[in-house]
């Protein structure tokens, strides 16, 4: 009942930027945490970033310092902006948000994906 649908996603040079975007859309009552994964081929999904209803913000460690999660909760929308991106940053970004639906049912949501390449 949640879709969330990311963008920005696309392919950059090492030490370039790119800015993702995830909306969420549907009967959504409110969210709770927002938050962007990453798999690269081969591994496991890990955890970038997170973000709470009150600004909260969670990192791993390989991206602190580079990456910025950000959200408009009016918009239902979550930001990741990347920069000094690293061959290593290439994988499939997704977005994922969990809260309550407007029936008061609890949703936990994921994005497609967006694929984000850097090249050395």
């Amino acid at each position: 009942q949640v879709q969330l649908v990311e963008s920005g996603g696309g392919l950059v040079q090492a030490g370039g930027s790119l800015r993702l975007s995830c909306v969420a859309s549907g009967r959504i009552f409110n969210i709770n945490t927002m938050g962007w994964h990453r798999q690269a081929p081969g591994k496991q999904r890990e955890l970038v970033a997170t973000i709470t209803s009150s600004g909260s913000t969670n990192y791993a460690d390989s991206v602190k310092g580079r990456f910025t999660i950000s959200r408009d909760n009016a918009k239902n929308t979550v930001y990741l902006q990347m920069s000094s991106l690293k061959p290593e940053d290439t994988a499939v970004y997704y977005c994922n948000a969990d809260g309550r639906t407007v029936f008061l049912g609890s949703f936990d949501s994921w994005g497609q994906g967006t694929q984000v390449t850097v090249s050395s």
